[in-house]
């Protein structure tokens, strides 16, 4: 990945984690940062004489500070890290950051140089493998951007085949009906082959179920609403009576499976909703129907 305003925030949580490094370099000892959901509790301030006025919370995925004394002290997580790179330019600043963090974030060619301040940010994309029908089908037969995948779901590729199989009674049948006829992605990354030993390259992505639910339509407000953990893609399950959410993560310090139990945990207690535990495979299998409704984050529509 290459070094950018947008992969620095991506690998380091928004930012939080260069706010918490600038403060250990002042409080070494001591606890920096408590994160509550999007906000962080009041902290040391080293640049007001050390102060607890330090207020640090995530907006629109960047971590931004105030002073609760410094009418002036404000600004994003690069104006705080400048503080104490004291970088001579923008570049050196985003390099200062990726080496003190190890974020091994590679700078662009020289002759880019001059493009180099000017990318959108929130450029992370997921890719994920495709699979055609029917399920017993282990090899994948593309690797979708996650549009693609929405204008799936929201076109009528899949309108026939989701009303057909809705009508069916059966159980039996039904389940048979749906390995047969639906095809599907896994949302957690590429594979060669369906199997979580052979995968590729994880997507940074999960896929919560949400099954039987009484009101879809409320569950859906409350996730696309949640504090703490932004929507990628949410859509009604084949059976129409459950929802597929697929959030952000990050593994690079706790795997695929204890990121699921986490935030399992979370919906349990916030919601108190249980998710369907296949989730915490990272091949898990998600079908695709046909939901005109389906949400997107804007983040995925720029391709």
């Amino acid at each position: 990945m290459e070094l950018s305003k947008a992969a620095i925030l991506n690998k380091s949580h928004y930012g939080i984690n260069i706010y918490a490094y600038v403060l250990k370099q002042y409080y070494s000892n001591q606890t920096v940062l408590s994160l509550v959901g999007r906000n962080c509790k009041l902290t040391k301030n080293p640049f007001n004489k050390d102060k607890e006025t330090l207020k640090i919370k995530i907006v629109n995925n960047r971590a931004v500070h105030v002073d609760t004394e410094l009418n002036n002290f404000k600004g994003d997580v690069f104006n705080f890290a400048q503080l104490h790179f004291k970088a001579n330019n923008s570049k050196q600043l985003l390099i200062k950051i990726n080496e003190a963090l190890h974020l091994n974030l590679k700078s662009k060619p020289k002759e880019e140089k001059d493009n180099f301040l000017h990318i959108a940010e929130n450029t992370w994309i997921a890719k994920c493998s495709f699979f055609k029908a029917p399920i017993r089908n282990v090899f994948p037969t593309n690797t979708l951007w996650l549009h693609q995948i929405h204008s799936l779901i929201t076109s009528y590729k899949y309108k026939s085949v989701t009303e057909n199989y809705r009508k069916i009674t059966n159980t039996k049948e039904a389940r048979k009906f749906k390995a047969n006829n639906f095809d599907y992605v896994t949302f957690s990354g590429i594979f060669k082959k369906r199997n979580d030993k052979e995968l590729i390259k994880h997507s940074n992505l999960l896929t919560l179920d949400f099954d039987h639910l009484e009101n879809i339509i409320e569950l859906k407000k409350l996730l696309l609403n949640d504090d703490y953990f932004d929507t990628e893609l949410l859509f009604t399950s084949p059976s129409g009576k459950g929802l597929k959410w697929i959030i952000k993560i990050d593994i690079s310090e706790i795997t695929h499976s204890e990121y699921f139990k986490a935030v399992a945990n979370y919906l349990s207690f916030t919601y108190n909703i249980e998710v369907d535990q296949s989730g915490k495979d990272v091949s898990r299998a998600c079908f695709l129907s046909y939901d005109p409704t389906a949400f997107i984050n804007k983040r995925h529509q720029i391709v």
